[in-house]
């Protein structure tokens, strides 16, 4: 059944469709915050980094090689190999659905993997500049908000909780099974597992950047052999 817009607000239609994820984000923001206290950076740090970067994941990433003192060559490419994945996210989302240069750009600033799902996986004749706007806002205010308040209270739970400094690995330790849900690829998860233990037994000290990079260069390599063989079934055929 097609969706239309009809008199739903376009507050009401985003909060209907994207508000249980607004509340997730809220959550994992608090545990972003309460990681900021936890590096001994100041708490207003987490609600800045979480309202103008908006990376998520990164953002973890980021305050962890903050606060190693890693150089800012190596933040920044760390930050562009995690977040490569948003390019391709351009192929299907429908930003010409959005009318407006400035509603355009923070369509784009704001394209977050969350955002990506519920807008990209919505019916079109539902949507309207206003609802994906809602939308990608509802996120990115939850996400904030999430920061600013494990900010404030992370100092109260640093010494009544343990277990905090577990934040980043069990993030990721998620990502990881949501990845293995959406795509059981035995070969891409043998590959980031080789990258992993051998970027710690060759680099223990750049071992994130080194994984990263020869996880990716092992991903172009796959995708240009599949060609490859592609070509020369056709060339069979």
């Amino acid at each position: 059944m097609v969706e239309v817009a009809g008199s739903e607000s376009s507050f009401a239609y985003a909060a209907r469709r994207a508000g249980v994820v607004w509340a997730g984000l809220f959550a994992l923001g608090i545990g972003f915050g309460v990681l900021v206290i936890s590096k001994g950076l100041p708490w207003w740090l987490a609600p800045l980094i979480s309202g103008t970067l908006f990376a998520g994941s990164v953002e973890f990433l980021f305050i962890g090689l903050l606060a190693a003192g890693a150089p800012l060559a190596s933040i920044a490419l760390v930050t562009f190999l995690v977040n490569a994945r948003h390019l391709f996210y351009g192929l299907s989302y429908p930003l010409d659905l959005v009318k407006g240069r400035w509603a355009k750009a923070y369509a784009i600033f704001a394209l977050c993997d969350e955002a990506f799902a519920l807008v990209g996986s919505a019916p079109r004749g539902g949507l309207t500049t206003a609802r994906i706007l809602w939308i990608h806002a509802g996120l990115h205010v939850s996400w904030a908000l999430g920061g600013l308040t494990g900010g404030l209270v992370g100092g109260a739970l640093l010494s009544n909780v343990r277990g905090l400094d577990f934040i980043l690995t069990a993030l990721f330790v998620v990502l990881t099974m949501d990845a293995w849900r959406e795509s059981r690829d035995p070969v891409t998860l043998g590959l980031a597992v080789v990258a992993g233990v051998g970027a710690q037994v060759v680099a223990p000290g750049s071992m994130l950047l080194v994984a990263m990079s020869a996880f990716t260069a092992a991903l172009v390599g796959r995708h240009l052999l599949g060609r490859r063989a592609l070509r020369e079934e056709d060339g069979r055929a």
